[in-house]
């Protein structure tokens, strides 16, 4: 990586402020797969100190959004389908779950989870790859955030990054138009305390998420391999 003048950084915690740097890098494409990140490297770059570098790319391996093996750099992965698979099995059925959970207790997040749809559906056509993924996972995201469980929004940040991730490396969603109607269904069965037909709803499009990003990383490992 380029040793230019060091880049500047927002007035917050100097660790906070680096590690969403880094994240915003990763999940835009800047920092592509394989690329590693030395800590001497990203100390220089940063004008920060080692121990700054060092736990702001902790913070981002937490996140899933870097890899790192002993006694070796962390890099960018560079995701599989069966990382994808992995991925689903986890947040499937977590997913359904939440929907489930709000019909029981009556909390609907209606104007976060309007907002997120609002926003995808107002995009321009050339935004940004990134920025057609935020309102999306913003939607799921605002779903799990209202049953208000320390440990489930913790549960949800340790594989986010990685469906994140995993998204723009492939450039590749279901369509926006699907998503956003996709979406507007399973806040529909939520606003009518329907539970069945919410989880149902929200598994239909997990699964449908899932079988698409599945097929583009089939192709990429098998153009891969030649």
């Amino acid at each position: 990586m380029a040793q230019d003048a060091a880049l500047r950084l927002p007035t917050v915690s100097v660790v906070e402020a680096l590690a969403a740097s880094l994240h915003d890098r990763v999940l835009n494409g800047q920092l592509p797969p394989g690329t590693t990140l030395a800590e001497t490297e990203i100390a220089n770059e940063y004008g920060v100190s080692r121990p700054t570098a060092r736990s702001a790319i902790t913070a981002l391996v937490y996140e899933g959004l870097l890899h790192r093996e002993a006694n070796k750099a962390a890099y960018v992965p560079r995701l599989t389908r069966t990382d994808v698979e992995d991925l689903f099995l986890v947040r499937t059925p977590l997913e359904a779950e939440v929907v489930r959970v709000l019909v029981e207790r009556g909390t609907v997040p209606v104007a976060a989870a309007e907002r997120a749809i609002m926003d995808l559906d107002r995009l321009e056509d050339d935004a940004p790859h990134s920025a057609f993924v935020e309102p999306d996972l913003r939607f799921h995201q605002s779903l799990v955030d209202t049953v208000a469980s320390p440990r489930l929004s913790r549960l949800y940040r340790g594989i986010k990054g990685e469906v994140h991730l995993c998204m723009v490396q492939t450039r590749h969603t279901l369509g926006r138009e699907r998503i956003v109607a996709e979406h507007g269904q399973v806040l529909e069965a939520l606003r009518a305390g329907n539970a069945d037909q919410a989880a149902d709803r929200m598994r239909a499009h997990l699964d449908g998420a899932c079988r698409s990003l599945r097929r583009v990383f089939t192709t990429a490992d098998a153009d891969g391999k030649r």
